[in-house]
């Protein structure tokens, strides 16, 4: 199951530069998870300072 990103991203980028496969970019007001590139390895969320990622 691939990992979404709640409105409580800051925008960091800190997730994006975690990702072992490339899967998060910065989206109009937040950053995004393309779901068919996410692995559900859990590095996003295990940086974010804010809890943004979470399993969909």
């Amino acid at each position: 199951m691939a990992y979404k990103i709640s409105d409580e991203c800051i925008s960091c980028g800190a997730c994006a530069e975690n990702c072992p496969v490339g899967a998060i970019s910065q989206g109009a007001d937040k950053y995004v998870i393309d779901a068919d590139t996410c692995i559900s390895c859990g590095a996003c969320a295990d940086i974010c300072p804010v809890g943004a990622p979470s399993e969909e």
